[in-house]
């Protein structure tokens, strides 16, 4: 079970210095906008993954008289899991105190899942962000996976250097065609059988959590390339045109999840509201698969859920998280909007954020 027993955070943002032990179920962080509350979510998910939610750069994310911020974890089992992200150095990640090259041990170990504004990308914005919600799922449920999708990711960036070229060595190419097939045919299997599972659980997620336009909803995964050709006979056929773009414009880098509700997109029917509980639910079960296939839990992290939503959706949110049996984190301006929302009486523990630290 992933569990967070002790947080200690180090100038991110307005963070001079925090520390705190969260329980291991519901941690409420409340207080005014530009408190701190969504800065520590913030740090829970850059120790997690190495990326911030809010911002891909780094300067905003360090605090202004800092020269580096430190993010440091002790889990429930003991295991220990620090970062420093500097302006001028290489950041530095170790877990259990061993440094680490990439975020791939500690991705398995605090598998973390953000619910905040930015979540209707998952809508609204490119096939970028759908893949990479899909990838995380099949990254935590299929070990092989991170593998094949670095093979791939590397054939792509060769073969469109090489398609750059005023005259591209055709032989060149060919090669990296070969093994761009290889690896997408592997990245393109892996993705399918883990939507095949994420789909119906989805989907009867969403009919209890009353989603609008449950019955006529339509969820297609789309590989990236047409489904009755090889992908090795689409490269050869588009050559032509991929040189003159000079990119590969057929591919497992292409593909994408497409949300329908009869003949439009689920995004131009369904209000900020509704859309908002379609993509909690997309993620509360990915969440689900992930305990089912390895008996650890998910950490939520939840920022501003009062935020269009009324209390029988926030209610239905809340509700599904706390059955789940995670350690969720919740960030809120009035405690109320979140307490009158919970059914039950799950433990739960509030912690009032001002000015960048804890006073209760």
């Amino acid at each position: 079970m992933s569990i967070i027993e002790k947080l200690s955070v180090t100038a991110v943002r307005n963070i001079e210095g925090l520390d705190f032990e969260p329980i291991p179920t519901v941690n409420i962080l409340h207080g005014e906008n530009g408190s701190g509350k969504t800065s520590i979510l913030e740090s829970i998910h850059l120790l997690a993954s190495g990326r911030s939610f809010r911002t891909s750069k780094l300067e905003p994310l360090i605090n202004s008289e800092q020269e580096q911020a430190v993010v440091f974890a002790r889990l429930g089992d003991g295991k220990e899991i620090g970062l420093s992200k500097s302006r001028r150095q290489k950041h530095q990640l170790k877990f259990r105190a061993e440094k680490q090259s990439n975020w791939e041990n500690i991705a398995r170990e605090l598998p973390c899942q953000i619910l905040d504004s930015n979540s209707f990308l998952l809508l609204e914005g490119g096939p970028k962000s759908r893949r990479q919600f899909l990838d995380w799922g099949v990254f935590h449920v299929e070990h092989s996976f991170v593998e094949n999708w670095r093979r791939t990711k590397k054939s792509i960036a060769n073969r469109n250097l090489l398609l750059k070229h005023r005259t591209p060595d055709l032989r060149q190419i060919a090669a990296w065609d070969s093994e761009l097939c290889l690896a997408a045919g592997e990245v393109d299997k892996a993705r399918e059988q883990y939507f095949k599972a994420f789909l119906p659980l989805f989907l009867e997620l969403y009919g209890k959590m009353n989603g609008a336009e449950v019955d006529s909803l339509e969820v297609d995964y789309d590989r990236g390339w047409d489904t009755d050709t090889d992908l090795a006979d689409v490269l050869v056929d588009n050559r032509s045109i991929d040189m003159r773009y000079g990119a590969t414009q057929s591919g497992p880098h292409r593909a994408d999840l497409n949300f329908r509700i009869g003949r439009s997109r689920a995004v131009d029917i369904l209000s900020r509201g509704q859309q908002k509980i379609l993509v909690s639910t997309m993620k509360i079960a990915q969440g689900l698969l992930l305990s089912q296939a390895l008996d650890r839990n998910c950490i939520f992290l939840v920022d501003d859920l009062p935020s269009e939503l009324d209390r029988d959706n926030r209610t239905a949110i809340l509700s599904q998280l706390v059955s789940m049996g995670g350690q969720i984190f919740i960030t809120c301006v009035e405690i109320s909007g979140i307490l009158d929302s919970l059914v039950g009486e799950p433990k739960l523990a509030t912690f009032h954020v001002e000015r960048g630290t804890i006073t209760a």
